[in-house]
Order: C-alpha cells, then sequence, then structure tokens
C-alpha cells in the first residue's frame, strides 16, 4: 500500500541537535565554574549586648567560627592565626588601590565559645593592620513588661 504525501523535498533542513548539545555543554560548564554561592555558610553565634546601634557599613570582614577557623575577606579565605597578618594587609593594599587614601574598617565576627586567649591574640593581629576596629555583637531584646 503506497501512501501519497504533499509534501515538498527541502534541501535546507537545518539539525538543531548539535546546536542543543553544544548549549547544554556550555552551561554545563558555566555552572561548574562559577562561585554564585559561597563554598561555606558560616554559623556563627554572636554575643548580646544590651544596646542598639546603627547599621554598619563592611570594609574587610574577619571571622573566627566556633572551631577556631579564621576567615579573612569577602570571599571567606580560610587563613590560619600566623598568617592572618599577611592576609590582612594583601586586602587591605587592594582595598587602598582601589579608593586611595582610605583607611579601611576591619570587622571583627568572633562566636561567643571562642574562648579569651584565642579571641585576644586574633583580636591584637588585627589591631597591628588598623586603626579602626569593629566588633560584630547582636543586641538583646529589651523586655516590656
Amino acid at each position: 500500500m503506497k501512501f501519497k504525501t504533499r509534501l515538498k523535498v527541502t534541501h535546507s533542513f537545518i539539525d538543531m541537535t548539535p546546536l542543543v548539545d553544544v548549549i547544554f555543554l556550555m552551561l554545563i560548564f558555566f555552572i561548574v565554574t562559577s562561585d554564585v554561592l559561597p563554598l561555606k555558610s558560616l554559623n556563627i553565634e554572636n554575643p548580646s549586648l544590651s544596646r542598639n546601634s546603627m547599621p554598619l557599613t563592611t570594609q574587610i570582614l574577619v571571622v573566627m567560627d566556633a572551631q577556631n577557623v579564621i576567615y579573612v575577606g569577602s570571599k571567606k579565605a580560610i587563613v590560619d592565626l600566623g598568617s592572618v597578618k599577611e592576609e590582612l594587609q594583601r586586602e587591605i593594599a587592594s582595598l587602598q588601590k582601589q579608593h586611595s587614601g582610605l583607611v579601611p574598617t576591619i570587622v571583627l565576627s568572633v562566636d561567643r565559645r571562642v574562648d579569651y586567649e584565642n579571641f585576644l591574640r586574633l583580636f591584637s593581629v588585627v589591631q597591628e593592620n588598623s586603626p579602626h576596629i569593629r566588633l560584630v555583637y547582636h543586641p538583646e531584646e529589651i523586655q516590656e513588661g
């Protein structure tokens, strides 16, 4: 049995399969190589104070978590206590290159479970690098009764 078709034969047919394959490969490549989300989110419990403060603009962030791991900068580079000074100097130099004459503020966020000795060691290293230091804390909620 023969069927008749009224379709015309065209020679300009473009196969879209290779194009779709290339697009998916490029999409996978850009998703894998991008660093949109931080690699590790930090769960830091800051101490509470009984007074409120205005929100402050951060310049260089230094974080110490409960396991005494130190993160420096917006990319949260993990450094040890011995190399915090060099990393801070590198971050300060890059900020001063972008904004000439700026003395950056170092925002120090230390978990409340960190012992006082480690906090003081980190604080002294940060204090050597910049006169402008801000400590992060959560204000206590004032209960009215």
